[in-house]
């Protein structure tokens, strides 16, 4: 959809909406179409259009959340948040207009490059997130794990991903052995935005203005929201976030909270490749696969960054069985008592947004 189709769309969102300059805005590409719009009073807004009916989904699902963020809970975050201002449905479709917020996404290089600053203004924000109450999601219906419940779900994930016959049996095996290694999984469950890269985040030169894109909100892996980070290439920049970070945090984070936002950024891929498989989309596919085995190769000339807190032993050439059933609760971990059981369902692999995938550096 063009930029003037949605600008169309959002003058019949918008009641007296007089538009009179509009342009495309990145966003996830299989799921979203987007623009940026002018009015004539030169206010600026955000038309977000959805594809299918999962990603139209995904938008009521953020409208509710947005909903959830009580004028107190605003006032105590260090950025701004979206508004909508109107919506028009159009068969099972429902497109979105938000109020736009000052500010725009930079890629992760320029991040890399605002240095100190930039770092603390990131680490803040996640952190703030991060100690947002659980009520916010749990009152909202949406998705909450304990530590155990959310190292379960991605076994399945595993699983999942394994009957495609397309990840390299190298990396099920790096994978499934970081899954299996119970102390990297304890972790206290916090709020997690879920959808954390550097597309949501707009800034204004060094400042943080607004986190955007608030589909995927959960109570779960803080690490998760770290994964984007892993792209940079720039141990000292991620070391001053992860600084900031820990400073702003009620309460002390986990030791093993980059090993597995490094798992997470890894394993998105093969995300990706179940839902193109899902989508039955043959370039989805492809492009995961491409992927994968570019991943494989990094791995294989340098290392990988760390995913485990113990070696993974040798291959042995054989592929082992992935064992997916209930993983045993550990008698030490009782940090997410008090939060929500998840469904006893297995759940599907988490959407992936598309503008965050990428082969992550694997040498610093």
């Amino acid at each position: 959809m063009t930029a003037i189709e949605l600008a169309a769309i959002a003058s019949a969102a918008v009641p007296g909406l007089n538009l009179t300059a509009c342009a495309a805005e990145p966003d996830d590409a299989a799921d979203f179409s987007s623009a940026l719009l002018v009015d004539s009073e030169n206010r600026r807004w955000r038309v977000r259009s959805p594809k299918h009916a999962e990603a139209s989904a995904r938008l009521e699902t953020e409208r509710q959340v947005l909903r959830a963020f009580a004028p107190a809970i605003r006032a105590e975050l260090p950025f701004l948040l979206p508004t909508v201002a109107g919506t028009v449905r159009q068969g099972e479709l429902t497109t979105f207009v938000y109020s736009h917020i000052a500010g725009k996404p930079e890629p992760v290089e320029t991040l890399a490059a605002g240095g100190a600053a930039l770092a603390l203004e990131i680490g803040t924000a996640i952190a703030a997130i991060h100690d947002m109450p659980q009520e916010v999601v749990t009152n909202s219906d949406l998705p909450s794990y304990t530590a155990n419940e959310f190292r379960q779900r991605k076994l399945n994930e595993l699983d999942q991903a394994a009957t495609t016959g397309k990840i390299p049996p190298s990396l099920l095996r790096r994978w499934e052995h970081a899954m299996e290694d119970v102390p990297l999984w304890r972790f206290n469950a916090s709020v997690v935005h879920g959808d954390l890269h550097e597309d949501n985040i707009l800034l204004d030169g060094p400042t943080v203005t607004a986190v955007m894109g608030w589909t995927d909100l959960r109570v779960g892996d803080p690490a998760d929201d770290f994964a984007w980070l892993v792209a940079i290439n720039d141990p000292e920049f991620v070391d001053t976030v992860m600084q900031a970070y820990a400073a702003a945090r009620r309460e002390s984070p986990d030791p093993h909270l980059l090993r597995r936002a490094a798992l997470s950024a890894e394993f998105a891929l093969a995300q990706w490749l179940v839902k193109g498989f899902a989508a039955d989309s043959a370039r989805m596919v492809a492009d995961a696969e491409t992927m994968l085995r570019t991943l494989e190769t990094d791995i294989n000339e340098h290392g990988g960054q760390p995913i485990s807190t113990v070696p993974a032993p040798a291959a042995t050439g054989a592929l082992p069985v992935i064992e997916v059933g209930v993983v045993a609760e550990d008698p030490t971990d009782d940090a997410d008592a008090a939060v929500k059981p998840a469904d006893e369902d297995p759940a599907p692999a988490e959407d992936v947004d598309t503008t965050a995938l990428k082969v992550i550096p694997l040498s610093h």
